[in-house]
């Protein structure tokens, strides 16, 4: 029969052919990023390199496998990180701002069974949690007012949408990993310039409280400074009052004599006195 093979090449290379297609129907290869559901009769028989938290590349069950050449199928599910994006949803907040908000979640499948039984494919995942997400969204943003979007706050409205999205994620086998808000803005238009209005407004507001309390303080300080400065002349003076009368007379003559620095005016003030006056005793020198 070998000879009658080599003989007959057309019937060596269909035999070669039919051979291959046999090897392609019992091998197949799993890569690091898939998980491999098989499924004989209908029914799931087992899953080749599940999804398993902490376990390193290469030992997680990828690699080659042999199946029941057309009586097993293998279905692919991907093990990365997938993401299921938004359409853009009108928000009310509680300070009565409509806004436009685009968001987006990323999710793995962790349970590739479940998955296959309710969803089949990772796009009816994504199907399924796109109404979902819009529906967290607005309940979170609906209790909350705009400025919480620009606050620490964010990050806790973040995970409670995480959360709600995730009770319904495991039903599908799937594990939602993270959720953003890619932008919350208003719409464009007299409810964008009435914002923007209301945000300059308050912040004027906040300066001019800012620069009350400033202005109090600084009375409160300088009143302070003043008295303790008097305090400390008064001690100072106390021990010499000749030497505290001198000084004050300075000043007064200065200022009699001198005017206040003022344009126009130092070097002009007349004053015809007596010498005895005793407003000039301290030019009469000590006796």
């Amino acid at each position: 029969m070998n000879a009658r093979l080599t003989r007959n090449p057309i019937a060596l290379t269909i035999a070669a052919v039919l051979l291959l297609i046999l090897l392609a129907s019992t091998l197949a290869v799993v890569p690091e990023t898939k998980q491999a559901v098989i499924v004989r009769f209908g029914e799931v028989n087992r899953i080749i390199n599940p999804y398993r938290v902490g376990v390193p590349f290469g030992e997680t069950g990828a690699g080659i496998i042999a199946r029941i050449p057309f009586v097993e199928e293998i279905h692919w599910i991907d093990k990365r990180i997938l993401s299921v994006e938004m359409d853009d949803q009108q928000v009310l907040s509680t300070d009565q701002l409509r806004l436009e908000v685009d968001a987006f979640a990323r999710y793995r499948i962790t349970d590739p069974l479940r998955m296959y039984i309710s969803a089949r494919t990772e796009q009816r995942v994504s199907d399924q949690l796109r109404p979902i997400l819009g529906s967290a969204l607005r309940n979170e943003l609906g209790r909350r007012p705009f400025a919480s979007l620009l606050s620490p706050e964010r990050g806790q409205l973040m995970d409670n949408i995480q959360t709600a999205l995730n009770r319904v994620a495991r039903q599908y086998g799937a594990e939602i990993v993270d959720v953003r808000i890619n932008r919350a803005d208003l719409p464009e238009g007299t409810p964008l310039e009435s914002a923007y209005q209301r945000m300059q407004t308050a912040r004027q507001q906040e300066a001019r409280s800012i620069r009350a309390q400033g202005g109090k303080q600084a009375q409160i300080i300088r009143a302070e400074a003043d008295a303790e400065a008097a305090s400390i002349y008064a001690e100072a003076f106390g021990k010499d009052p000749d030497f505290y009368d001198f000084y004050r007379a300075m000043q007064s003559y200065e200022k009699t004599f001198l005017g206040d620095g003022s344009a126009g005016e130092k070097g002009r003030s007349s004053i015809i006195l007596s010498p005895e006056n005793q407003y000039l005793k301290e030019f009469q020198g000590r006796r």
